[in-house]
C-alpha cells in the first residue's frame, strides 16, 4: 500500500513557511528558499543572544568608565577599590547610576579611591 505524507508535510511546510513572515520575496513564499532562511535566522538568533550580554557588557564598562574619568580615577582602580571595600554593586547598577546620579556615583568613586 502506497503511504502519502500530505498532512504531515503540509503541516512542516507551513510551521516554517509562519516562521519566514516578514521575510522578502521568494524567502516567505517558496518552501526550500523559504527552509534555508529560517535556519539561517535561528542561527543568529541564538548567536547573537549571546553576544548581546558581551555588548551590553561592554557598554556598562564605557559608561562606568567615562563616569569615573569625570572624577579623576581610572576605571581599572576604581573596580580595584570598590572589591577592596566589599562593594557588591554590578556593572549594570553602576553604569545606571554613572547616567542617572552622577552626585551619587561621585560618593562611590570617592570611597574606591580611598580604597587605593
Amino acid at each position: 500500500m502506497r503511504i502519502k505524507r500530505g498532512f504531515k508535510a503540509r503541516r512542516r511546510r507551513d510551521k516554517v513557511l509562519k516562521l519566514a513572515k516578514g521575510f522578502r520575496g521568494g524567502r516567505s513564499k517558496l518552501f526550500r528558499t523559504a527552509a534555508d532562511s529560517v535556519d539561517k535566522a535561528l542561527t543568529y538568533a541564538y548567536r547573537d543572544r549571546r553576544a548581546k550580554k558581551r555588548n551590553f557588557r561592554k557598554l556598562w564598562i564605557a559608561r562606568i568608565n567615562a563616569g569615573t574619568r569625570m572624577n579623576s580615577l581610572a576605571y581599572s582602580k576604581f573596580m580595584h577599590g570598590l572589591k577592596q571595600a566589599n562593594v557588591e554593586i554590578d556593572r549594570k547598577v553602576l553604569a545606571d547610576l554613572a547616567v542617572s546620579d552622577p552626585a551619587g556615583f561621585a560618593k562611590i568613586v570617592e570611597l574606591a579611591a580611598r580604597q587605593n
